[in-house]
């Protein structure tokens, strides 16, 4: 819990820099199969000694959280908003496997809303490296990028979802408990509303998951998943997926409004 204490104790105004920190922090990971079981239930996947291509991003998520909370990281983590994921997968990775995980921040510039990084997170087995992950966060504030013109409202689309999946209120309980990350805007109606949400959200990974889980056995052992966060989902919710053989889409079942949206590329 210390991380997420420091978490919580970011939001205390002090001095910080205006640069990412340069550093690589660091972890030699073997994967618990309860743990991994656990993960694999709350997102959908059968249960196998195959990793989910999600897995190594919660096994990294400690090393993230303690950049991130560090006193020469320029932004408090509490309020920034994670607006994209990718992830590159060079083979199938199982719970055999060791991982050599590295974490590190880098491209601090700025966006319309207020500035954008990036954090990466690799997986090497061996010392050559099988698995990377970009996350992109926003803090928002004051920017010098004028205001993009905000982009045309999407269609609905013309045809029903392939599959349609109600999520409960305690998917946000249920996930934060396997991935580590108990951010009280999935966990708690209070500190959802502190952040201006009226009910606690879905974490945007637990969706990344729950699509791939949906097309597990049909995508390759090597590929790569790139993913933007839309409108959060509220929950209890009931969303619709939809896959193309490249796009996928997670959208709201009743307005069609999308809170996913991503590729697969081999």
């Amino acid at each position: 819990m210390p991380s997420l204490l420091r978490a919580a104790l970011s939001v205390v105004p002090f001095p910080r820099p205006s640069t990412l920190p340069e550093d690589t922090l660091t972890a030699t990971v073997t994967v618990d199969p309860e743990h991994l079981a656990r993960y694999q239930r709350v997102c959908g996947f059968r249960l196998s000694d195959r990793l989910p291509v999600t897995y190594p991003h919660v096994l990294g998520f400690g090393l993230q959280l303690d950049l991130m909370t560090r006193r020469d990281f320029p932004f408090p983590v509490v309020g920034g908003v994670h607006v994209a994921n990718r992830i590159e997968q060079h083979r199938q990775l199982t719970a055999s496997d060791v991982l050599e995980l590295s974490v590190h921040a880098q491209d601090l510039r700025e966006h319309p809303r207020g500035r954008q990084y990036d954090v990466i997170t690799t997986a090497a087995v061996g010392g050559a490296v099988v698995w990377r992950d970009v996350s992109t966060y926003l803090r928002k504030g004051p920017s010098q990028t004028p205001t993009a013109e905000r982009p045309a409202r999407e269609p609905a689309p013309a045809t029903p979802p392939h599959a349609t999946w109600r999520v409960p209120t305690s998917t946000g309980t249920a996930y934060a408990e396997a991935s580590g990350d108990h951010n009280p805007i999935h966990t708690s109606w209070v500190g959802a509303r502190l952040f201006g949400f009226p009910k606690p959200i879905a974490h945007g990974m637990w969706s990344k998951a729950r699509c791939l889980a949906a097309l597990e056995g049909r995508l390759p052992d090597a590929y790569t998943v790139d993913v933007s966060f839309k409108l959060p989902i509220l929950l209890p919710a009931t969303v619709g997926f939809t896959y193309t053989g490249r796009d996928l889409t997670l959208r709201d079942a009743r307005t069609a409004k999308p809170h996913l949206a991503g590729t697969i590329t081999a």
